[in-house]
């Protein structure tokens, strides 16, 4: 086998985009596996205790996991020209997906650079985004993108609506209870983190009206938060229905033959 074929092979074997075959190639099972394991490595390297009886088996796994992955970004930069959408390698350097695999092989040197380990252990769980990627969920994570898209101005609305909303009873709530309340409605800003509470429809209760009015202006506002929260909901349902409509009848029309 010569260089060229074998550039393919591991092209087709790393990149979901250039494989033929449908689901995962067993290095991307591979990889998924990987992942999950530095994922479960990051969350319990928080607990001390763990540290404390099997910390040598921890920094035993990671430098085999920091070993995979170095090997595995530095293939896919040898195959990444091969990849239409790139063409070039340094196009593929700028994607946020390599960017976010360099950042990753980073917080495993850390320690040996002397820096403060914890914030950059922290960012390996970064890495869960590239399971995303790989396999049926890009297809599916596409569709919701341009979901996203094709909304985006009604998405601006609702948004717009929403902060609209929150200025608007924030303020009344000031007027209405700053005398009575000095330290939890004494300020516009101090009263916004009431209305997100009210909006959302948290409720935590830290900060709560005790006049009438004040009360009664908090139940209309729960219960515009209901309808602001379900419009933007809404929307995004409609789209990524008509997304996934407009995808079934591409692959229809790819596959005359398939329809069953």
């Amino acid at each position: 086998m010569d260089l060229a074929s074998l550039r393919h092979r591991v092209s087709a074997a790393i990149d979901p985009e250039m494989r033929v075959q449908p689901g995962l190639s067993p290095f991307n099972r591979l990889v998924v596996t990987g992942i999950i394991g530095l994922i479960v490595i990051a969350v319990l390297e928080t607990e001390i205790h763990v540290i404390r009886h099997y910390g040598w088996l921890m920094e035993a796994l990671k430098i085999g996991l920091f070993l995979f992955f170095a090997a595995e970004y530095a293939l896919r930069l040898w195959v990444a020209p091969l990849n239409p959408k790139y063409t070039s390698l340094w196009r593929f350097v700028r994607t946020p997906a390599a960017l976010l695999d360099l950042v990753v092989l980073v917080t495993f040197v850390t320690p040996f650079l002397g820096l403060e380990a914890s914030v950059f252990r922290l960012l390996q769980l970064t890495r869960i985004l590239r399971l995303a990627r790989l396999g049926r969920y890009s297809r599916a994570l596409n569709l919701l993108f341009d979901a996203f898209r094709s909304r985006g101005t009604e998405l601006l609305l609702s948004a717009m609506l929403a902060l609209g909303l929150m200025l608007g009873a924030a303020t009344l709530l000031y007027l209405v209870e700053r005398e009575a309340q000095p330290e939890g409605f004494g300020s516009i800003p101090r009263a916004m983190w009431w209305a997100v509470e009210t909006l959302t429809t948290v409720g935590y209760g830290d900060v709560v009206p005790i006049t009438p009015l004040g009360r009664f202006l908090s139940a209309i506002t729960a219960l515009c938060g209901i309808g602001i929260i379900a419009l933007p909901t809404g929307v995004l349902a409609g789209a990524f229905s008509d997304a996934i409509r407009r995808a079934r009848e591409d692959r229809l029309h790819e596959h005359p033959h398939g329809r069953e």
